[in-house]
């Protein structure tokens, strides 16, 4: 309800005017008056005032303030005359000449009894509402609104009616609760409340005053029903005092907030004096605190007796001396770490397999491993982890393959990233004496994990660079070795820690960078690339499907089958691993994604029309380029993104047997092809060519893409095939690669990377490999259905390589060696 009503709620000024000895103001009706009221007849035409803002009822006195014109021209003319007009609200306020379209159709029947001149300039008068009427037609509109009318009929429930009676009652009842509750409402607005008597009136008057839309009070106005329409003032009281309540809740809780805030800082205030005043430390209770922490940690007697010290030191320090903080943070470490705590060990060995086939597709030498050492576990119940080493090219799952691990053994997982570390300190910690001093990474992330035997991931291990500052490489040869790991030392903690229960799984991408100390103390499993069918079931049992959930887009949205996955794979990637696959993935999703909200038509299922305009076109693939040209072999490389074919190009010139190497070459393969050359050089009658061409004949070795760099052994066997074909210009057997080391001796010696170069074979189209017989081993471990299609040699010497690589038949136009040199003028 609002403080609009009567006398009270009006100004002092309004009230002063409207109780001067000559007007006799009843804000309330008395049943002869209401009786009287409904017995006048409505006229038969009105002159009409629209109102803005408020609605009246009968019986009911408000205060009007006239601004328009017409409204002014209205109220003065009535004012001389019988003082009767119709009231009727407007259904839009802002409109400020409302015409017969703009007013409501019922309104009100008033008798104004006073009208006044404000000393602001505007005319405010005091109406009373008689009886309700209905707008029919409009008699004119200048200089005010006037119109024909007729009664509105109200229907009164029967004197005898108890259900009205009580609604009434709870009317009266919830009105006077509101009053109390709500400080803006005079207290007088209850005592005028107790003394209405007439139903009726008390309904218009509550409907009157309550805090209400005018469009609500209106709806109130143009119900007929007396009892339905005190129903809804009932409702909505009812909600107008649950509102109350709430606000008078909030409002109390708040000020006891603030008051019990006050309270207590007074109360610390008086402690922190009297503390000062009896020379006590501020910071005994958080010593307390720490001896009762103590109590429930499991360490043992060393660990104990070395709180025990430092916390007694504590207490003799002046809280203000900078070594007290330092002490603190040391006592809060030792009361952190996880000295003995430890998690239990899942031994389901089926759930463990689970788990591991659930989250990665393939890897089943490490899954194994991983197997075998819970077997161990299982049946021993004490055994030291073992640091495994997951070596392999980027984005093949070595890092996740940890979380997976951690989740099948229930323990807890950690992971530190070991990337451009150079700090020593950052694995053994500093010395307590430095200023900032903490604990290593190590104990740190064992502290943040809450348990002494967590997964412990160490990434990056191969990137671990040394400065003046210290090698952290060597620092890990303690933490990595399962005989020294029980008694890790650090710095700052100054005892020992057993790191031996920890499951440390470290993960490189290169061996070679590894210190061999270091390197010595881990279990190597190589994770190698992945295949095109291997790739194809990742991205559609795992890549598809989180892309879908991280970019908003339903399952049934997109439609990305193996077959487009495969020419996603082959077209627009070139890697070992799948990062680069869920990038290109998320992008095809993204696509339908901006699609989808922009309410745009787009293919559900995806075509390779709509990956070329999506990604753009294709890559285009390393293929094999024929043989018709000799001394152009087929070569087999890796990379660190993975398996790679390279072709090695050389030329003939007359000249001197000058050598010529270009095609960014690293020095290892720069002397490969010397071997090479100087081999044929030493075998020239097995090829059938005389000795001396050597030194007639400049050779040039090219190896195209030369913004790459390219180094390694590998490349010894195709060099060597590529220079045969050059001076004997036979021609290289067709869709034939090759990979293998050579020696001056005419060995050919086993490389590294082959099934990542075997993958690179395939997707070239080659069909037959020349490898290295000790090689073979490697072909052996290899999935059979990823060799489909492919033939293998294996040779043990670098004649039997030209043998197999060479046809007898030579190419159009060959070189003629035997042409004689030009008589000299």
């Amino acid at each position: 309800m609002t403080d609009n009503f009567d006398l009270n709620g009006l100004s002092p000024l309004l009230r002063d005017n409207l109780m001067d000895e000559d007007t006799e103001f009843i804000p309330l009706l008395s049943s002869e008056d209401e009786d009287q009221m409904n017995s006048e007849n409505v006229p038969a035409e009105l002159s009409i005032l629209p109102l803005r803002n408020t609605v009246l009822f009968p019986g009911v006195v408000i205060p009007i303030t006239v601004g328009r014109d017409k409204s002014i021209n209205l109220i003065k003319d009535a004012y001389k005359g019988d003082k009767t007009i119709g009231v009727v609200s407007q259904k839009n306020d802002s409109i400020e000449d409302p015409t017969i379209d703009d007013l409501n159709k019922i309104g009100t029947v008033a008798h104004i009894i006073k009208m006044l001149r404000m000393p602001d300039g505007n005319t405010t008068v005091i109406i009373q509402g008689k009886r309700r009427f209905e707008l029919k037609d409009i008699r004119q509109t200048e200089p005010y609104i006037r119109a024909s009318i007729t009664a509105f009929a109200e229907v009164r429930p029967g004197k005898d009616d108890k259900e009205f009676q009580a609604l009434v009652s709870s009317l009266k009842d919830l009105a006077l609760k509101i009053i109390k509750e709500s400080p803006q409402i005079p207290s007088e607005a209850g005592f005028a409340l107790k003394n209405i008597e007439s139903p009726s009136f008390l309904v218009n008057f509550i409907s009157s005053n309550m805090n209400a839309p005018v469009a609500e009070k209106q709806a109130m106005l143009e119900v007929a029903d007396l009892s339905s329409r005190a129903t809804i003032v009932l409702a909505n009281l009812t909600k107008e005092l649950q509102m109350l309540e709430l606000k008078n809740q909030i409002q109390s809780k708040v000020k006891v907030d603030l008051d019990k805030q006050q309270r207590d800082y007074f109360l610390h205030q008086q402690l922190k004096t009297i503390q000062e005043e009896l020379g006590e430390n501020n910071f005994a209770q958080d010593i307390k605190e720490m001896r009762a922490k103590a109590k429930d940690k499991k360490w043992s007697k060393e660990v104990s007796q070395a709180f025990e010290k430092a916390i007694t030191k504590l207490e003799r320090m002046n809280p203000n001396a900078a070594e007290y903080s330092i002490q603190t943070n040391y006592l809060e470490v030792l009361l952190d770490l996880p000295w003995d705590e430890k998690t239990a060990d899942n031994f389901d060995l089926k759930r463990a397999e689970k788990v591991l086939n659930k989250d990665h597709f393939g890897m089943d030498k490490v899954k194994e491993r991983i197997l075998e050492h819970l077997a161990v576990l299982k049946l021993k119940g004490n055994m030291k982890s073992p640091i495994i080493c997951l070596y392999g090219p980027p984005g093949v799952g070595k890092t996740s393959l940890g979380k997976s691990i951690a989740e099948s053994l229930g323990r807890k997982y950690v992971r530190m990233s070991l990337g451009g570390l150079r700090d020593e300190a950052e694995i053994r910690g500093h010395r307590k004496t430095y200023i900032g001093a903490l604990p290593g990474r190590i104990l740190q992330n064992i502290k943040k994990a809450g348990s002494s035997n967590p997964v412990f991931i160490l990434d990056e291990i191969d990137k671990v660079g040394n400065d003046f500052h210290g090698d952290p490489s060597s620092a890990l040869l303690e933490v990595l070795d399962p005989e020294q790991n029980n008694a890790f030392y650090d710095n700052y903690v100054e005892m020992d820690y057993d790191l031996s229960n920890v499951m440390f799984i470290a993960t490189a991408n290169s061996l070679s960078t590894i210190q061999p100390a270091l390197r010595d103390r881990m279990e190597i499993i190589e994770i190698t690339g992945y295949t095109t069918e291997e790739k194809v079931e990742i991205a559609k049992r795992h890549l598809l499907p989180k892309q879908l959930g991280e970019q908003g887009v339903k399952k049934e949205q997109l439609l990305l089958d193996k077959k487009m996955i495969e020419y996603i794979i082959e077209n627009y990637t070139r890697e070992s691993g799948v990062r680069g696959l869920e990038k290109v993935i998320a992008k095809v999703v993204r696509n339908a994604a901006k699609s989808i909200a922009m309410e745009q038509k787009y293919s559900v299922t995806v075509t390779e029309k709509d990956l070329t305009k999506i990604l753009g076109p294709a890559h285009e693939k390393d293929r094999y380029q024929g043989n018709d040209v000799a001394g152009v072999v087929t070569g087999l490389a890796w990379t660190s993104v993975g398996g790679d074919i390279l072709f090695i190009e050389s030329s003939l010139t007359k000249g001197t047997g000058k050598l010529t190497l270009t095609g960014n070459l690293g020095e290892v393969m720069k002397e490969s092809a010397v071997i090479a050359l100087e081999y044929l050089k030493s075998h020239s009658s097995f090829l059938g060519l005389k000795s001396e061409i050597f030194d007639q004949w400049n050779v040039h070795i090219h190896v195209p893409e030369g913004a790459t760099p390219k180094d390694g052994p590998s490349a010894g066997i195709t060099m060597l095939t590529a220079l045969a074909s050059a001076f004997t210009q036979r021609k290289v057997k067709p869709q034939l690669a090759m990979t293998g080391e050579i020696t001056l001796r005419g060995r050919v010696l086993p490389v590294g990377g082959i099934k990542e170069k075997i993958l690179a074979a395939k997707r070239a189209g080659i069909k037959e490999i020349i490898l290295s017989i000790d090689n073979k081993k490697d072909i052996v471990e290899i999935k059979a259905d990823y060799l489909k299609g492919l033939k293998f040699i294996y040779v043990e010497k670098m004649i039997d390589v030209v043998k197999q690589a060479l046809l007898k038949e030579k190419v159009v136009n060959p070189i003629d060696f035997n042409v004689k040199e030009e008589k000299k003028k």
